[in-house]
């Protein structure tokens, strides 16, 4: 008997979140049904099967880990053969008996935020990094997450916003999160910086105060949304190339595709305007 994490990354477009549902198409769904099927776990009980991020429909990953017990040898380029080409095992390493998944040292997201074509207005960036500076540090996040969680107190270790080609990138990084907290923050930064939301609006937030009736913050689209990496103490994955490589061929196709969808439709409405 050995403790195994493998790092798992996969294109979210296609399922509906991590965790396996009923008469839905998941994540953790495709991998069991190949781990059952190769023998590398019979029971997920008692192989004590445990995921880092359970990440929601549309959500993307790079990192995500999973953790189990096998007496079954790991091949890698057998099991990505089985699995899907939107999720792949890039990476495995072999851990404590006692590794706790759920319990890295930090995880970090990255958000891709497209700047609008169609809306006239300029972002206010300064306005927008001294909030996030306001987000750093131990917050009571209540107000950016959906649920009453019972201890809404969390840690952001760092918070960054650049500019490429038109895009705006959020990286966030934190001990752990709450359900839609990333998706909140990053339409807050937004409202700052379009001069809907003041910091001084950031600062009440932040309050374990529950503002969520006065100040509404829908969660910034989960498409956008990338888990990218996940910081263990003292763990080293050993990284699959290959595996890697099949999941950027199929990105690449993906991007062509949806590139494709984008040109048409500002062909059609331009077509549409000289009609």
């Amino acid at each position: 008997m050995r403790r195994v994490a493998l790092k798992i990354a996969y294109i979210g477009t296609k399922f509906h979140g991590y965790q396996r549902q009923p008469d839905y198409r998941t994540v953790e769904g495709e991998l069991l049904k190949v781990f059952f099927e190769a023998g590398v776990i019979t029971d997920t009980w008692k192989a004590h099967y445990s995921v880092a991020g359970r990440t929601d429909k549309g959500v993307h990953s790079t990192c995500n880990v999973i953790s189990f017990i096998t007496d079954e040898e790991i091949r890698l380029n057998y099991l990505n053969g089985l699995l899907p080409r939107d999720v792949k095992i890039i990476g495995e390493a072999r851990v404590p008996y006692g590794f706790k998944v759920r319990f890295p040292l930090s995880r970090t997201y990255t958000y891709v935020q497209p700047l609008n074509p169609f809306e006239d207005y300029e972002l206010n960036y300064e306005d927008m990094r001294t909030a996030m500076q306001y987000m750093i540090g131990e917050h009571n996040f209540r107000n950016f997450s959906k649920r009453n969680e019972k201890n809404p107190n969390r840690k952001i270790i760092d918070m960054n916003l650049s500019v490429e080609d038109n895009l705006l990138i959020f990286k966030v990084e934190g001990e752990s999160f709450l359900w839609n907290m990333v998706r909140k923050m990053v339409t807050s930064l937004l409202l700052v910086g379009k001069g809907k939301l003041e910091l001084s609006d950031i600062e009440k937030l932040l309050q374990p105060i529950d503002l969520r009736e006065t100040i509404r913050l829908q969660p910034a689209p989960a498409n956008g949304l990338i888990l990218s990496d996940m910081n263990y103490k003292n763990i080293k994955f050993t990284d699959c190339e290959y595996s890697k490589n099949k999941l950027i061929e199929e990105l690449e196709k993906q991007y062509i595709y949806h590139n494709q969808e984008k040109f048409t439709d500002n062909k059609m409405m331009k077509i549409l305007k000289q009609i």
